[in-house]
């Protein structure tokens, strides 16, 4: 099968780039958002943005966070690049909307109609988008209210809109479904797991994650810089972790320090869902030999990890943060269904429009 060919289009999207030639949507500089569908793609109307952590970071810091600021530069980067692609971090989140046209080659090969409301479950950075205007931002969240259109390419990168969960509340949680879904996979009973950035969104559903699959003879351990967050405090109060380190991942020396009393074995598995720059030693010293680290921030150096570990002489597996993983979108939808608690906290801090 030729990824590169098919009638109207590239099925890998290709036909969308402006610039470099030859480049896919991902790698591009620029795409083409016009909101009419090829026939191997899906169009949306496009309701909310959730900009990935880390690229709403920077933007909210360069701007001096200041509202109207952060719109304008959402909004110049978005008609530039003809999607959002944070230059800075290489990343950009995802987006809700209700579909408004199937190409003709999906119209038979897809469970959604026009009109049905979904989520995306592919990078912003890769998904032709185009803003008629911003109405809100709110900077606690990384949530954008928007009018606009995207463009999804062949019958995959989706999910159905659940009934039973809030949408601003599913927009959160599906921007990070491969957290929770790659910890099923990688945690195993008994096994003692270490989740840096255990109190942001990510964080959290790993930790519940990680509590069910070590069961009562493993061990799970937040580490996040501060222990009074709601979510460091939800965390402990039900459960999820067995101990809660406060410590910056960045000060790899203090983290080194304060190990011996908190993962005197290490951990088997290490999770970082930070979501800034420079905690790739943090990681490893934290994971035993032979273990593994989850590198599922989009801050995380591939240099500074292979290096790292190099300089530190530890033989540990390291994986890249692969957002998508086999029913991604279900696992974490289901890990809220599972954890009334965890739902709550998501509901509290994600349900409203501020």
């Amino acid at each position: 099968m030729n990824l590169l060919s098919g009638k109207g289009g590239c099925r890998l999207g290709s036909h969308r780039v402006i610039e470099p030639a030859g480049a896919l949507p991902q790698s591009a500089w620029s795409l083409d958002p016009s909101p009419a569908a090829y026939p191997n793609e899906i169009v949306c109307d496009v309701e909310a943005l959730n900009i990935d952590s880390a690229s709403f970071r920077q933007i909210v810091e360069a701007n001096g966070h200041d509202r109207e600021r952060v719109i304008a530069h959402i909004a110049a980067l978005v008609l530039e690049r003809g999607k959002h692609h944070n230059p800075v971090t290489g990343s950009g989140g995802m987006f809700i909307g209700r579909v408004r046209e199937i190409g003709s080659d999906l119209r038979d090969r897809v469970s959604v109609r026009e009109g049905d409301r979904i989520a995306s479950l592919v990078s912003l950075t890769m998904t032709p988008l185009r803003l008629d205007r911003i109405e809100e931002v709110d900077l606690e969240t990384g949530r954008v209210w928007v009018r606009g259109s995207a463009v999804l390419f062949g019958p995959g990168g989706y999910t159905k809109l659940p009934d039973d969960i809030a949408d601003q509340v599913a927009l959160a949680v599906l921007d990070v479904a491969g957290a929770p879904a790659q910890v099923r996979r990688l945690a195993e009973p008994g096994a003692t797991v270490a989740v840096f950035g255990a109190d942001g969104k990510s964080g959290l559903l790993a930790c519940a994650q990680a509590r069910g699959r070590v069961g009562a003879e493993g061990r799970v351990v937040g580490i996040a810089p501060r222990d009074d967050t709601p979510g460091a405090r939800l965390l402990r109060d039900e459960g999820y972790v067995d101990a809660f380190l406060a410590a910056d991942a960045r000060n790899a020396a203090d983290v080194a320090t304060a190990l011996p009393g908190i993962l005197p074995a290490l951990a088997d598995l290490t999770v970082n869902c930070v979501n800034v720059g420079g905690t790739e030693l943090s990681s490893i010293l934290a994971t035993r030999e032979g273990g593994t680290v989850y590198f599922f921030s989009m801050c995380t150096s591939f240099t500074a990890a292979a290096l790292g570990a190099e300089g530190l002489c530890k033989d540990v597996t390291m994986i890249v943060g692969n957002g998508y993983a086999t029913g991604h979108a279900a696992t974490a939808l289901q890990t809220l269904r599972d954890h009334p608690a965890l739902h709550r906290y998501f509901v509290e801090r994600y349900g409203a429009r501020s």
